[in-house]
């Protein structure tokens, strides 16, 4: 088994209960290889990209706007950085085209990927379906389980009435699983009963998005969650720190609160040494 099949293999056990965790897998996602780095430094068995803040990082806006060879780049430095499993936010797969959605799970995976998000956002989900597929196909033969973490918007983009989206969740996890997906991620699901249903009905460990509303790991895991991503948040939060100091510095060039919540040069510059 090469190191990234055992990579691969750890993060779908990852996925699934394990007495030795408290909770959910919990993905505080990087957007660079510093950030991932970090991330994994803290104790993370596994890192998962924003594409936001990976959009963000090379000056793009988040919505299938990243160069693919911009993306690959990074991901392969991320993986240079660290040795947990890498699980990448793919959007759409930047393209309509299966084909070539495939093609680019392919390079990740070829630069170390084990997992992807993919989402239907507001396609119809035969579309996504075709591109599991053909990623499955394509990934066949690289040595590598890969994770395929379906994303579905329905709750996110509000796709059906209210009264309808757990049906249509749990319709389209039966579509997806069916083409061959591993996990079912629904940003902006909240409700307890409807998670309850979604996680017992869709046949596919369920991955929800951090929010304000969702009570503590330890009790999303009552509830049949099984992964819980911070999504956009982590860049989002980061973004705005540096925007209060930069704006701060800029108005009265006073360097006092520059440092005043730094981390220290030397632990910053010790994580990044060769291991």
């Amino acid at each position: 088994m090469t190191p990234q099949s055992e990579r691969a293999d750890r993060f779908r056990r990852l996925h699934h209960d394990d007495p030795q965790r408290p909770g959910p897998l919990l993905l505080a996602n990087a957007w660079d290889a510093g950030s991932a780095r970090l991330i994994e430094s803290l104790g993370a068995p596994a890192v998962a990209t924003t594409s936001a803040g990976v959009a963000w990082a090379h000056g793009f806006a988040d919505g299938d706007h990243l160069p693919v060879p911009r993306l690959v780049a990074t991901v392969a430095d991320i993986v240079r950085a660290v040795r947990v499993p890498l699980s990448v936010d793919v959007e759409g797969g930047y393209s309509d085209a299966p084909d070539t959605v495939a093609d680019h799970v392919a390079g990740l995976v070829e630069v170390g990927a084990v997992g992807i998000n993919i989402e239907d956002g507001g396609g119809a989900p035969e579309l996504l379906c075709a591109k599991i597929e053909r990623i499955r196909r394509a990934t066949a033969t690289l040595g590598v389980a890969l994770f395929v973490n379906a994303r579905t918007d329905v709750y996110l983009r509000g796709l059906v009435p209210e009264a309808r989206r757990v049906e249509e969740t749990l319709a389209r996890a039966a579509r997806y699983r069916e083409a061959g997906a591993d996990g079912l991620f629904v940003p902006g699901l909240t409700d307890e009963t409807q998670v309850r249903a979604i996680a017992a009905g869709a046949g596919l460990p369920l991955n929800l998005l951090a929010r304000a509303a969702l009570p503590p790991a330890s009790q999303l895991r009552e509830w049949g969650v099984r992964r819980l991503s911070a999504g956009s948040d982590l860049a989002q939060s980061a973004h705005a720190r540096v925007r209060a100091l930069a704006a701060d510095f800029l108005r009265d060039g006073d360097s006092r609160p520059l440092s005043a919540q730094a981390l220290p040069y030397s632990e910053l510059n010790a994580l990044f040494s060769p291991r």
